[in-house]
């Protein structure tokens, strides 16, 4: 027996070696060779989604998109009811904004965001019915007073300015950073909310931005830092300035009494570029604000709320 002990002992050895060796072949051999790696620990990879801000919105208003989990550099295209929506870094987060038209059709509309390896997260996207006030307003007499006359002149004159402000160009980058800034450095005093609609004889007219109280001369400040892509005079909007920030982002500043900028020129988070006045369809000295987003006029005030 001793004997036979001693003549198995070799061959456990050469056994247990073997054994020890093929313990330590790296993944990668295995794989090669064929071996199954089911038992091998995996790792989980949180989904990409999509988080919409506010939760709760209503015709007019601006959204911000959040997308999560991953790199901006991995995304081909967001869209929003099959248009494209410019994606952009905000607090380390790939983020895209949208704007929901004033007259768009209460209902779920779709988010779609596809990576360039072709995979997509959607989200759908809840618009609200918007409360529309209506208010009457006359036309001054600089316009040519309450006629019939005046009044086609003017929503003529109207969709005339409207049609050159819709053509301006958006850069295809970030032109600003960080939030944005209130336009006047007084007392903020909305004295015109945006969206009511207003009653002109027979016309009615939405009201696409929102009025502030503002003295005649009082300074006007870029919201952010953009390029001036309009500085002229307009018979409604009279002196207005439009800021493009790229990605289908502008400002608007209307019934300006002075512009102190013009096309072309860079201006930074801040910078003076009007005084405040009545000129055009304006019965009192106040600045009246629109924001654009991909071409929709949406509520300032909301989007302050949100980038603010």
């Amino acid at each position: 027996m001793k004997k036979l002990i001693w003549l198995l002992l070799p061959l456990a050895l050469i056994v247990g070696y073997v054994t020890r060796e093929k313990a330590v072949v790296p993944i990668s051999q295995v794989v090669s060779m064929g071996t199954s790696t089911t038992a091998l620990p995996t790792q989980t990879q949180t989904p990409v989604s999509l988080s919409i801000f506010p939760s709760s919105i209503q015709q007019g208003e601006p959204a911000e998109i959040v997308i999560n989990n991953i790199d901006a550099t991995d995304i081909k295209s967001l869209t929003f009811n099959g248009k494209s929506v410019g994606v952009f870094m905000y607090n380390s987060k790939p983020t895209g904004f949208i704007g929901i038209d004033l007259k768009m059709a209460p209902g779920t509309y779709p988010l779609i965001l596809t990576l360039t390896d072709g995979k997509t997260a959607k989200k759908d996207l809840i618009v609200r019915k918007r409360a529309i006030a209506e208010a009457p307003l006359g036309i001054p007499d600089k316009l040519g007073g309450n006629t019939s006359a005046s009044e086609a002149a003017l929503v003529a004159t109207l969709a005339r300015e409207n049609a050159i402000l819709a053509a301006v160009p958006t850069a295809s980058t970030m032109l600003w950073s960080g939030p944005f800034v209130l336009p006047l450095h007084t007392a903020i005093v909305v004295t015109d909310p945006y969206g009511y609609t207003r009653l002109t004889g027979l016309s009615t007219i939405s009201h696409k931005g929102t009025d502030f109280r503002a003295a005649e001369g009082t300074p006007v400040y870029a919201m952010n830092a953009g390029t001036v892509k309009v500085a002229e005079t307009f018979v409604e909007y009279g002196n207005t300035v439009v800021i493009d920030h790229g990605l289908g982002l502008q400002t608007l500043y209307m019934h300006l009494s002075k512009i102190e900028v013009s096309v072309g020129e860079t201006v930074e988070k801040g910078q003076e570029i009007g005084k405040s006045g009545q000129t055009g369809y304006a019965e009192a000295p106040h600045l009246h604000i629109s924001v654009k987003i991909g071409g929709i006029s949406i509520d300032p005030e909301k989007f302050l709320e949100l980038f603010r």
